[in-house]
């Protein structure tokens, strides 16, 4: 699993004055490749690159400017050809979730732009962290 810590700014915010809804399709884009940059190869990171092709957001409660939470990382599941879900949590201070997302993403090669079959080799290291 992976982690890393967010702080909701004022740029973040939308008339109701908790996170926009885009903003959390930013941030789990942001933990997804922040993950991929912490974990996976060096060569592999030189070769591919991820893009999302499927989101499944539950917004569950508000995040209020200058709340930090907790976006929580992991890929339960092996990859299925080019691609494999990604599920992230965002939890507040108070230990409750915020937001919960499985996102499907696939694998390109950065030579060719099409897209790769993900092996067991640069699955490794995302199932078993």
């Amino acid at each position: 699993m992976f982690e890393m810590r967010i702080t909701a700014t004022a740029a973040d915010i939308d008339e109701l004055g908790h996170v926009n809804n885009a903003v959390w399709v930013r941030w789990i884009q942001d933990v997804a490749t922040a993950h991929w940059a912490a974990a996976a190869a060096p060569e592999h990171q030189a070769a591919y690159f991820w893009v999302v092709i499927r989101h499944e957001i539950d917004y569950l409660r508000a995040v209020l400017p200058g709340e930090t939470v907790t976006a929580r990382s992991w890929i339960p599941d092996p990859p299925r050809g080019a691609k494999f879900d990604r599920h992230i949590e965002f939890v507040g201070a108070d230990g409750k979730p915020r937001v919960r997302s499985i996102t499907t993403w696939a694998m390109i090669d950065r030579a060719s732009g099409r897209p790769m079959r993900v092996t067991p080799e640069i699955a490794a290291p995302f199932l078993s962290s």
